[in-house]
C-alpha cells in the first residue's frame, strides 16, 4: 500500500471516527438487535428488519412501524404518528446547517442518516485540524448506519434462538445520552444553555406528558436558543476573555 494511499483523507478520518464512534455503536448494535428480534416475534423474515432499517433508519419509528404492519391498514395514522415522533429532526436539520455547509457529495448522506445519536456525535465533535471534517462526520454517520443495520439482521436471523432476555435493552441509548450530556456538562464554560433545556424539557413533561412533551420541548429550546443567541455569545466571549487574562497572570 502506498504512501499516499495509507495518508488519504478518508483513511485518516476513517481510522479517527471509529473509536469516537464505538460506544454509540455498541448500542446501536445491541438497539438493532431488539429490533431484529421483535420483527422475528411478530412473525417477518430477517429480510424485513434489514430492509426497514435501511430504508427507514428513524429509530423508534421503526418499532412503532412493526407494530403497524400487523395492525389494520391505516396509511393517515402511520403518516401522522411517522411525523410526530420523527418531527425533531426538523430541529436537528436546522441545528447542522451550518457544520454541514460545503460538505460536496457527502452532505445528501448527512442529511439522510441524521437521527438523534448521528446528531449528538457530529454537534459536539471536536475534529482535530489535520482530519478532513467532511470525512469525519460521514465516517460517523456511517458507522452508525452499519451498525444499526448489522444489529438488526443479526436479530431478524438469530432471534429465535437467542439465549438472553433482551428486555429492557432499549435503555443503553438512554444511558449513552446521560453520558453525552454529562461530558458535554464537564466542557462547558457556561451552564446557561444546558439549564435552560433541562427547565423547558420539565416544564413540557408537566404540561403534555411524556407521550407528546418531545416536540414543544426541542421547539421551546429552539426559540429560546435563538432569542438568547446574542447574549450567550457575548457572555462566552466575556468568560473566554476572563479566562485569558487569569491564564497570562498566573504566568
Amino acid at each position: 500500500m502506498s504512501a499516499g494511499t495509507t495518508n488519504a483523507p478518508w483513511r485518516i478520518a476513517a481510522k479517527a471516527a471509529f473509536p469516537y464512534t464505538s460506544p454509540m455503536m455498541a448500542g446501536f448494535l445491541f438497539l438493532g438487535v431488539a429490533y431484529g428480534v421483535y420483527m422475528k416475534a411478530l412473525g417477518f423474515n430477517a429480510l424485513y428488519p434489514i430492509l426497514m432499517a435501511a430504508l427507514i433508519y428513524a429509530g423508534s419509528v421503526e418499532f412503532i412501524v412493526a407494530g403497524l404492519l400487523v395492525a389494520p391498514f391505516a396509511p393517515l395514522n402511520v403518516l401522522l404518528i411517522t411525523l410526530m415522533v420523527s418531527g425533531r429532526q426538523i430541529f436537528y436539520a436546522i441545528s447542522m446547517l451550518e457544520k454541514y455547509q460545503n460538505m460536496g457529495r457527502k452532505r445528501p448522506f448527512l442529511i439522510a442518516t441524521l437521527v438523534d445519536e448521528s446528531f449528538s456525535l457530529n454537534y459536539m465533535a471536536n475534529v482535530p485540524a489535520h482530519i478532513d471534517r467532511s470525512w469525519y462526520y460521514f465516517f460517523v454517520s456511517l458507522y452508525l448506519y452499519l451498525f444499526w443495520i448489522v444489529g438488526a439482521g443479526l436479530g431478524g436471523i438469530f432471534g429465535a434462538i437467542f439465549p438472553f432476555d433482551l428486555k429492557g435493552v432499549e435503555f443503553a441509548m438512554t444511558a449513552l445520552f446521560l453520558v453525552i450530556f454529562a461530558e458535554q456538562w464537564s466542557k462547558e464554560k457556561s451552564h446557561e444553555s444546558s439549564l435552560l433545556g433541562l427547565g423547558i424539557a420539565f416544564t413540557a413533561l408537566m404540561i403534555a406528558g411524556k407521550e407528546a412533551f418531545l416536540l414543544p420541548t426541542l421547539l421551546g429550546i429552539w426559540i429560546a436558543l435563538t432569542v438568547r443567541r446574542a447574549k450567550l455569545s457575548c457572555k462566552l466571549v466575556a468568560l473566554d476573555n476572563a479566562q485569558n487574562q487569569a491564564e497570562q497572570g498566573g504566568q
